[in-house]
This record gives structure tokens, sequence and C-alpha cells, in this order.
């Protein structure tokens, strides 16, 4: 199941954060004379990508950073909230406190009002407890199949993932996953992407053959092609890409231009096999924020 409709938020203050730095090996350090440059290119980077997904047919709903207070990476939006075709906005607590002004009810507000969502679920109160999961960052939802997986990490808590899943009657699949100096991945779409007819998956990360097996295992029962990327090619972000469709039907892979030049030959034909790709230049985005496309997009799957 996917959507032709998602929001993206434009940032006013995109730079370097050190809270969520401790747990995402992904972000490099900026130097203090950068910032100004890093945030106009961030900016640019974000309307070039907003064009390319417009102009693939897909409805972006684009909601301005407030001024106040500073948000760097409010350029992320599926971190703190997801939509659900039963009318459920779902809200999520957040690992990084200076995140949590992310979460706008103004934004929930017009989107109840848009399209017709009649309830809000606000598992936020986990974070008084030091518990977090950061939406489809942690989360990685067959909408199809009902199942939810995630890989735990300081930012994905287990707890956590099975409330939700609960609540929204979803069966978890919860498993470990760690880069390559054995450091939990922070987020479960950093190393995986779950499409209609296929998984971009990095196994090498899951060193748990139990957990590994019940994964594969999950993929053959749904139908879903594998395509196994590296270390390398996670690190290049070909794991943090998403699949949409335009409002007439046809299926688009979202991914930065890093992503895209990370996939073998081989790869990039079993994708094409199920759609066009639309990729952009997000370089600034990803090495700052350590994330990339797929972290940049917030379905909406409106109440049927």
């Amino acid at each position: 199941m996917r959507t032709d409709t998602v929001v993206m938020i434009r940032p006013k203050h995109f730079s370097y954060n050190k809270e969520t730095a401790i747990s995402n090996a992904f972000q490099q350090k900026a130097n203090s004379n950068e910032l100004l440059t890093i945030k106009q290119q961030a900016l640019k980077e974000f309307d070039d990508l907003v064009g390319k997904i417009k102009a693939a047919g897909v409805n972006v709903l684009v909601y301005e950073d407030t001024d106040e207070p500073e948000k760097s990476d409010a350029v992320f939006p599926n971190n703190w909230f997801t939509t659900h075709s039963n009318g459920t906005i779902c809200l999520y607590p957040m690992f990084a406190e200076n995140r949590r002004t992310e979460r706008r009810i103004d934004i929930v507000e017009d989107l109840k009002l848009k399209f017709h969502f009649k309830t809000v679920e606000d598992f936020s109160y986990f974070e008084i407890a030091n518990q977090f999961l950061e939406g489809t960052g942690s989360l990685i939802l067959d909408r199809d199949e009902k199942l939810m997986y995630a890989c735990i990490s300081p930012r994905t808590d287990k707890e956590v993932v099975e409330t939700v899943a609960y609540k929204l009657g979803y069966k978890p699949v919860i498993f470990n996953s760690v880069d390559r100096n054995g450091k939990a991945i922070y987020h479960t779409n950093v190393m995986m992407s779950l499409a209609d007819e296929f998984v971009i998956i990095c196994l090498a990360s899951i060193q748990k053959e139990k957990e590994k097996k019940q994964l594969l295992d999950n993929f053959a029962d749904t139908g879903k092609i594998v395509i196994d990327i590296s270390y390398d090619q996670m690190e290049q972000m070909a794991g943090n890409v998403i699949q949409l469709q335009s409002t007439t039907g046809e299926k688009i892979e979202v991914m930065s231009q890093t992503a895209l030049n990370a996939f073998t030959d081989e790869q990039l034909t079993q994708i094409l096999m199920h759609n066009k790709i639309v990729n952009s230049n997000i370089s600034t985005i990803e090495k700052y924020g350590g994330g990339s496309a797929r972290c940049m997009i917030a379905e909406i799957f409106k109440p049927v």
C-alpha cells in the first residue's frame, strides 16, 4: 500500500544537532563558520527535492518551519507523526529533548481538517520514562500485512513498539541491527526500506541468525524480493529510500543522489522493474542531519 500524498517541512534553522549525534553515527559535525552556508544549501536541497517529487505526480503538502523555537531537525517530520487509514494520527516520543518541539499541533489540526482524521493517539508520554520511538524512523510498516518492523536502539524501545503495535492492530517484528563497529543502528529506516514488491535491507547488520531467518521468512511469506545492501551502501543512504505513487497510480522510488550512486546496476534493474526513480542531491542534509530522503517525507494515508 502506497500513498500519493506526503508532508514535508521546509526548514528555517537546519544545522548539526549535537543531541542527536549521540546515537546517530551518520552525522558529521559542522564548523561554526559554515552554519549560514549549511542552512542556505539545505533550503535549496529541500526545494529541489520537493519540486522533483511534485513533478512525478505526488501531492506534497509543504509546511514552513516556525521561527521559534529553533529546530535544527524540522526537515525530518516522519519522526514525530504517522497517519493511518483508520482515521488516526499518532504522535511519538522523541529521544532528543531539543526535537520534541517539532511536534506541532497546528499541523495536526490542519491534517484533521483537510483529510478528516478523527483520532490522535499521543505516545509522547513515554518520554517521561526515557522510552522512545521515532515514527517511521523507528518503524517500517507493512500496511497491507499489518506487520511492524523495528530494530532496537536508544531511539526505539521494545515496550513502546509493542504498545503502538497493539493500538494499531499490527504484529511487531523486533530485531537487532548494528553498524560495522557493533553500535546499534539508530533508526530502522537507515538499514531497511519496504516497497510493495521488494525490501531493501542490510542483512549483514543483523548478526543473530534467528532474527535474520525470521525476517527472511516474513519477506518470503509476503512475496517480497530481497535486495541486500552492504554496509558501504547503507552508509551511502541506500536503505533510506521510500516508495510512493503518483495520483495516477504510477509507483515512484524516491532517493538521494548519494543513494542512487550506491546501488549496483543489478539492484537498480530490480528497482526499476517496479518503479521509476526520483532522485535529488541532498548531500548537505545527509552530512549534517544524518538522514536522507525517506526521513524528509511523512506519508498521508487518508481515512477510508
